[in-house]
């Protein structure tokens, strides 16, 4: 079948005829690799708020004591964890709650059209910051710049937000920064692959024994299946 019958917007996969097949083809497997980025980083942002959102009508039940949050949180990572394994521990599930408190808005940014969100590993890297002015500077500029998870974390950790807001010149602070995350400064977007986070999340059970190629054939597979589910 001619690919002009098929509506080009409602594939998800970019695809181009320029003449060269290999390039072509290349721009298909990077095109189909970021889709599934995108997918599952965007439902596992969605999983994770979405617990939170749920902890957080239960806590209201107990009008605001902590000790029966605290209750809830413990029963609730003893039973998930029974049934889903490990990541859904006590400290995950403050995570999700506290990631809902800080992120009120955050299924906006997953209906807009164009998908654009950080992972969830930048998302738990920003809870650290308490200051909301701060806290959404991060992001927008890890956003923004495509920031990699440890050029985020590295530039809470040395207050450049700060820095930066009380330097009259600029300039010499951000090429510093940039110099000192040259060798982690952008986001690999396939770097999902290797990430235990999204390997639990995919159901898949990680060995230590297995080697890094064995490792990132069975997620795939288990992307595959999940980006199956998804049609």
């Amino acid at each position: 079948m001619s690919l002009e019958k098929i509506n080009n917007n409602s594939m998800n996969i970019k695809y181009q005829n320029t003449d060269n097949v290999l390039e072509d083809v290349c721009s298909i497997i990077d095109s189909a690799k970021d889709y599934a980025y995108k997918s599952v980083n965007i439902a596992l942002v969605e999983r994770n708020w979405l617990i939170g959102y749920r902890i957080a009508e239960e806590e209201l039940k107990g009008n605001d004591r902590a000790d029966y949050g605290l209750e809830i949180i413990k029963k609730l990572s003893k039973e998930l964890t029974k049934k889903y394994g490990k990541g859904f521990d006590s400290r995950n599930l403050y995570y999700f709650l506290n990631f809902y408190k800080l992120f009120p808005n955050i299924l906006n940014a997953l209906s807009s059209k164009s998908n654009t969100i950080l992972s969830w590993t930048h998302y738990r890297t920003l809870l650290q910051v308490f200051d909301k002015n701060a806290r959404e500077w991060y992001e927008k500029e890890a956003l923004e710049q495509t920031w990699s998870t440890r050029t985020l974390q590295r530039n809470i950790n040395t207050q450049y937000y700060y820095r930066l807001l009380k330097s009259q010149v600029k300039e010499p602070v951000i090429k510093e920064m940039k110099e000192n995350n040259k060798e982690n400064y952008l986001v690999n977007k396939l770097e999902f692959v290797k990430n235990p986070v999204i390997a639990e999340f995919l159901g898949y059970s990680l060995e230590s024994s297995f080697t890094e190629t064995e490792l990132e054939t069975s997620i795939i597979n288990n992307l595959q299946k999940f980006l199956m589910e998804l049609r």
